[in-house]
């Protein structure tokens, strides 16, 4: 890692920290210095430092001092701009898949750090790719009436994307810090090996953490609010251009939560806003895919809470398995699904030809659960042919809102091939008889 004594203070190279002069230069001036002279801490000191995209290099560290605070841009004429975001390495368009235009981003480098305690700011991000379908502006009034106007805007051509945006990175440490409202991603990690992040504090308007094809990582004692999208992600799409498995995950004591965005970061927890942009309940949660090209194995997840979130989604829908997983103590409240969902579809993003996925050894044991669905506690979803297979449950305690019919008991939803998650309508409104034969196979 960097050598934590030798210090540059990037208010020595010209920022100012007053929150409306353009910090971006100062910045990217310092950390240039602290690569040339083979590495080193670059502190910023209290004060709002105003900034684009900020490029990290290879041994330097960040260190956010207390009351300091990296605050994202608002692109506008004449002011400044983010980077381009870089050509997909897939071919796909998403700008879900860019780095580059990121706040702080870092592509192929080795023994990096951001720690805190201070802020990282996502103001002035956008919060919605204008591709993806998605309408994060807020559905209705009546669905979502706090969701701000913000998170729907877009801008053409350039654009901020995440707060941190990470790729082909070796030795990652996140420590110790906040990100507000982060844009597209709080952090977006693809392909890296050697990642820890330990007790960083997320409260944001789209997804926590994306972690995207990596290995070897731990992330321990984190607060993720998102209720809008997913809190801790883990993804293995074909991004990187070849396929990788998302594999040796380690997660530990943390919280992901659905409360209002930014009542997490000022301490009011609140719950005005009923449902995410899906038209369906508080998101949070932790989940891996819905890109699942490479697949998932080598996964322990352990002595975490869900507050006010949807539960567990464990999705093969791209292809990829999802093997050797471990998942144990972990207390869920005011869950807006399944507490445990565990499906097998054929959505068809990645590779053409690709088979379809699996799910085979898993393990999930002592879950609490409170405030459930009781359509759909649990949900074990497989596609004909293709069975969930070697999966065992134990020592778990649902308690169910109630309120169910029979007749609503007995509801099988389609099997929705080309989709990748189950709305409540998708039940309320269902016809057929329980779960057929053959969808499930190996559960104990």
């Amino acid at each position: 890692m960097p050598n934590p004594t030798r210090t540059y203070d990037i208010r020595a190279f010209g920022a100012t920290g007053d929150g409306k002069t353009l910090d971006t230069d100062a910045i990217n001036r310092t950390i240039a210095a602290a690569a040339a002279a083979g590495g080193g801490t670059v502190e910023f000191p209290p004060g709002t430092y105003l900034s684009f995209t900020i490029r990290l290099k290879s041994h330097v560290w960040l260190h956010l001092s207390p009351g300091a605070t990296i605050e994202a841009a608002a692109e506008a004429p004449g002011f400044g701009h983010y980077d381009e975001a870089e050509p997909s390495r897939s071919g796909s368009p998403d700008i879900g898949g860019s780095y580059h235009n990121s706040l702080i981003s870092g592509d192929s480098l080795e023994d990096i750090a951001i720690t805190g305690p201070g802020v990282i700011y996502g103001k002035g991000l956008p919060r919605q790719n204008g591709g993806s379908g998605r309408d994060f502006s807020g559905p209705s009034v009546s669905l979502a009436p706090n969701l701000p106007a913000s998170v729907g805007l877009t801008l053409p051509g350039r654009g901020g994307n995440k707060s941190i945006g990470l790729v082909n990175c070796h030795n990652v440490l996140l420590r110790d810090f906040w990100v507000h409202e982060g844009g597209w991603s709080a952090m977006d990690a693809l392909g890296i090996d050697n990642f820890t992040i330990e007790n960083v504090k997320v409260d944001t308007n789209r997804d926590g953490f994306d972690v995207d094809c990596c290995r070897n990582v731990r992330i321990t004692d984190c607060t993720i609010n998102a209720l809008n999208d997913d809190g801790i992600c883990l993804k293995s799409p074909d991004s990187l251009g070849v396929l990788r498995a998302c594999e040796n995950i380690t997660i530990t004591g943390c919280l992901v939560s659905g409360y209002d965005t930014g009542s997490v970061f000022d301490g009011t927890y609140r719950h005005t806003q009923p449902l995410a942009p899906d038209r369906d309940g508080p998101t949070g949660r932790i989940k891996f895919g819905t890109g699942s090209a490479g697949g998932f194995k080598n996964i322990t997840i352990a002595n975490c809470v869900f507050d006010r979130s949807r539960g567990l989604a464990l999705e093969a829908v791209d292809g990829g398995t999802i093997e050797n997983v471990t998942i144990t103590n972990i207390a869920m409240r005011n869950v807006s699904n399944a507490a445990i969902f565990l499906r097998i579809g054929d959505r068809g993003h990645g590779p053409s030809g690709r088979p379809v996925g699996a799910i085979h050894g898993v393990s999930i044991s002592h879950i609490v659960a409170s405030g459930v669905d009781g359509r759909f506690p649990i949900i074990i979803a497989g596609l004909p042919g293709h069975p969930v297979e070697d999966v065992r449950i134990s020592d778990i305690r649902m308690v169910s809102n109630g309120g169910l019919s029979l007749d609503a008991a007995a509801k099988q939803p389609a099997e929705l091939v080309n989709r990748f998650f189950l709305r409540g309508a998708d039940i309320a409104g269902a016809t057929r008889p329980l779960q057929p034969a053959g969808t499930s196979q190996g559960v104990s």
